[in-house]
């Protein structure tokens, strides 16, 4: 599973949408998904984890950032 994924898994849970998470954020429109293929900065991770309510690891977790 991938970034993205367990963004979106996160996203559902909380009954918001990935696109009204990276508004509310200020992040650009569809850049969240590209977290698969673009790793992102930690404080863009932290950022959607706080705006999550989890953690980095919880957000992480099962995302192998080496392999492509």
């Amino acid at each position: 599973m991938g970034l993205y994924e367990n963004v979106k898994t996160f996203c559902q849970q909380k009954h918001i949408s990935v696109m009204a998470l990276e508004d509310s954020l200020g992040f650009p429109k569809s850049s969240i998904c590209k977290w698969n293929e673009n790793i992102p900065s930690v404080a863009k991770v932290q950022k959607v984890a706080n705006a999550l309510d989890v953690t980095v690891d919880a957000l992480t977790k099962g995302v192998n950032f080496f392999e492509k």
